[in-house]
C-alpha cells in the first residue's frame, strides 16, 4: 500500500522492515511465505525486525507468559533455519517494550480515536466474528498499530488478513506523531483440509521442521479436486512455496500417464491442472518431493542445535 509507495521509500533510503508474529505453536508455510518477504528486503539491505509477540497472544489466550516465551524462541530457530541472517535480524519480544507507560499512553491515545466497531473490524479473522469477543482482543489491533510506530518501522509486512489493521495504523499515527508505514501483503494459504485459512489450532498446516514421512503423509490426505484450481491448497503450495523456492516442479509420471514433465511457472501448472492433464496424486508426489527438498536445511538446523526446540513434547498452544 501502495507499490509507488514503496519504490519511491527505495530509492530515498535503507528501510527498516517488520513482521509481527504471535507464538502460538508450529511456523507452517504462512508464517514462511512473510520469512520469505523478509529474506527478498534483507538482501536488499534492509534492517529486518521480527517481533515475537508474546502479549499479543496472552491477550489472544494462547497459554502462560512462560509458555509463550518458550515457543516464541522456537520459533526465532525456525525463522533462522529458513534463512533469516542472525547476524542481521533483530529478533524483538513484545513485552521488552509493551510494559512501558508511554507505550501504554499511545494505545490509549489511539483507542481514543478509534470506534469500538473499527478496531473489531481490525481483528484477527477468527476473533471478528465472535458474538462477544473480548476486550483484550479488541485492544490487540491498536497495539498491533502502535508497535509499528515503536519499531520504527518504514516497511510492515504481512498476511492479507492484517491489510485492515495496517490501514488503522497508516492513518492513526500520523496523528500521534509517528510515520505512516508502507505496507506489504502476501496472500493467505488455504488450509490442507481446504479451510480458507491454516491455523495451528486446526493442525491443518504443514509444519516448516515435518519429517519427510510426514510431509508426504501430509500431502497424500490434502484436499485436492481433480481439474479444480481455485481455493486448492496443493495448487497454492506449489505455486506460492515450491516454484519460487526451487524454480520448478518435478512430475515423476509413468509413460503410460503421459511420461515425466518438468513445470516451471504457476500459468503453466494452472493450466495443465485445469485441463485435466495433471492427475491429484501426480500432483501431490511431484510437491511432497519438492517440499521434502526445500526443508532439509530446516530439519538439519534442529539436528545441529537440538536444544532449540521447547523442553517436553511440542505442542500447539
Amino acid at each position: 500500500m501502495t507499490e509507488q509507495e514503496l519504490r519511491d521509500l527505495l530509492e530515498r533510503k535503507v528501510p527498516t522492515v517488520y513482521c509481527g508474529y504471535e507464538p502460538s505453536g508450529k511456523i507452517h508455510f504462512g508464517h514462511a511465505l512473510t520469512v520469505r518477504k523478509l529474506i527478498d528486503f534483507q538482501e536488499l539491505g534492509a534492517r529486518v525486525i521480527v517481533l515475537l509477540a508474546d502479549l499479543h497472544a496472552y491477550l489472544n489466550d494462547k497459554g502462560t507468559l512462560d509458555e509463550i516465551r518458550r515457543i516464541a524462541d522456537y520459533n526465532r530457530h525456525c525463522f533462522i533455519a529458513l534463512g533469516l541472517d542472525p547476524k542481521r535480524t533483530e529478533f524483538v519480544v513484545g513485552s521488552d517494550f509493551q510494559l512501558q507507560p508511554k507505550y501504554f499512553m499511545d494505545v490509549l491515545r489511539m483507542a481514543v480515536d478509534t470506534t469500538l466497531l473499527r478496531a473489531r473490524r481490525s481483528m484477527d479473522m477468527i476473533a471478528r466474528h465472535l458474538e462477544n469477543p473480548d476486550v483484550a482482543q479488541v485492544l490487540y489491533p491498536l497495539m498491533q498499530a502502535v508497535d509499528m510506530a515503536w519499531l520504527g518501522v518504514d516497511v510492515a509486512v504481512g498476511g492479507i488478513d492484517q491489510r485492515k489493521v495496517h490501514m488503522v495504523a497508516r492513518e492513526k499515527l500520523p496523528a500521534l506523531g509517528y510515520k505512516k508505514p508502507v505496507c506489504v501483503h502476501m496472500p493467505l494459504l488455504h488450509g490442507l483440509d481446504g479451510a480458507v485459512k491454516m491455523s495451528s489450532s486446526k493442525g491443518n498446516f504443514i509444519a516448516v521442521d515435518d519429517e519427510p514421512a510426514t510431509i508426504e503423509e501430509k500431502i497424500e490426505k490434502a484436499f485436492c479436486p481433480p481439474k479444480q484450481v481455485r481455493d486448492n491448497p496443493v495448487i497454492e503450495y506449489a505455486e506460492h512455496v515450491a516454484l519460487p523456492a526451487l524454480g520448478h516442479l518435478e512430475v515423476k509420471r509413468s509413460p503410460r500417464h503421459g511420461g515425466p514433465i518438468e513445470l516451471k511457472d504457476s500459468s503453466e501448472l494452472e493450466r495443465l491442472y485445469a485441463a485435466g492433464g495433471l492427475h491429484p496424486a501426480d500432483l501431490k508426489a511431484a510437491l511432497s518431493e519438492a517440499l521434502i527438498e526445500l526443508l532439509a536445511p530446516v530439519r538439519r538446523y534442529f539436528k545441529e542445535h537440538p536444544n532449540a526446540r521447547p523442553p517436553g513434547p511440542s505442542r500447539v498452544l
